[in-house]
């Protein structure tokens, strides 16, 4: 990857993007892909959409969420320190003892997630996000209330992080990594001639409830689409493999395979990762996938999806982990096999 490239990365991972809350990272977002799609648009869901050859009648959908997951404010108590919910997949064992980000309606602050002292007994072993609670140095509930109020969004306070030179860790790689990649694959398809319609969607509220999603499929209407999301890694220590496969960082781009997966668009996946020599790796989707593709899927009168993901480390906590190598094979083999299409394809597995 080139130095700019992991620049505009890490301006991603700089980017508060709750899920509900994603305009900050998104106008970044359009503003990047203005530099090369031939049209870029925004829906009613928030989902930013860069494209290229728009009248083409054979269209590829890549969609990547750029939202994060995020705590909610949903009680203020009378000494001012601040309770919360969660928004999205939160861990509550990771997020104690966390700076976080308050995005408070009068402006951002600075909180604590307090821990109970182990001399007073520390927590109880099946403590919920209930037992958890936010300070951020006020004094009183009337003082709090002039800068944060319920509804307010919270994100871990930290810093991505370069870890000899191979991985990148920080909190929302999932993933902001899949709209980076979805970028990346539109710019450089941007320099070639692709015979398709090629969408990228940063899409929203994936974490959530995958609106964007369905809101991005029903009005783009394509003949395929692809998410580009993550999965789990199995390479560290305290990971029982026979249960959850074996999935490695630097082991290449991973497909699904499974019920909802169209088993065409694997084919021309491995297909393209073969003439590039490239290894991939394969994870089970037997009913649903998890991810955007799912809802894509039952859009309109139904699209034939894929999944490719990034292999993460320690999802959905503070210090995600995934490597540049793997997401700059993603990207190249989602080009590669978007530059071969002829728009004549046929999805249908029968056929």
């Amino acid at each position: 990857m080139t130095k700019f490239n992991k620049e505009f990365l890490l301006q991603l991972l700089n980017t508060a993007s709750p899920s509900s809350m994603e305009m900050d990272i998104q106008r970044k977002w359009m503003d990047y892909v203005k530099g090369f799609a031939h049209e870029v648009r925004t829906d009613n869901a928030g989902n930013v959409i860069g494209i290229l050859n728009p009248d083409a009648p054979f269209k590829v959908l890549l969609a990547g969420h750029s939202d994060e997951i995020a705590l909610v404010i949903n009680r203020i108590d009378d000494r001012g320190f601040l309770h919360f919910d969660k928004m999205g997949g939160i861990n509550p064992k990771a997020a104690v003892g966390m700076r976080v980000e308050v995005l408070g309606y009068n402006g951002k602050l600075t909180g604590v997630i307090g821990v109970n002292a182990q001399h007073h007994g520390g927590l109880k072993n099946d403590f919920t996000l209930h037992d958890l609670f936010i300070d951020c140095g006020f004094k009183t509930k009337e003082e709090a209330e002039k800068q944060v109020q319920i509804g307010d969004l919270c994100v871990y306070k930290t810093e991505p992080e370069i870890l000899q030179d191979r991985y990148i860790a920080g909190r929302g790689l999932d993933n902001r990594t899949g709209s980076f990649i979805v970028a990346e694959v539109l710019k450089r398809l941007s320099e070639k001639n692709p015979q398709v319609g090629v969408y990228a969607v940063s899409t929203v509220n994936e974490e959530t409830n995958m609106g964007g999603a369905y809101f991005a499929a029903a009005g783009i209407e394509p003949t395929m689409a692809i998410a580009c999301d993550v999965t789990f890694a199995t390479d560290y220590p305290g990971v029982n493999k026979d249960k959850h496969g074996d999935v490695k960082l630097e082991g290449g781009p991973v497909l699904a395979k499974g019920a909802p997966i169209n088993i065409k668009i694997n084919a021309m996946l491995e297909k393209a990762a073969k003439e590039l020599d490239m290894k991939v790796q394969y994870e089970l989707t037997p009913k649903n996938t998890g991810t955007d593709a799912d809802r894509m899927r039952l859009t309109g009168k139904g699209v034939p999806v894929g999944l490719v993901s990034l292999p993460l480390r320690y999802m959905h906590s503070p210090v995600e982990t995934a490597s540049f190598q793997d997401i700059e094979e993603e990207i190249v083999l989602l080009v590669k096999m978007i530059e071969s299409l002829t728009g004549q394809e046929s999805l249908n597995p029968l056929d």
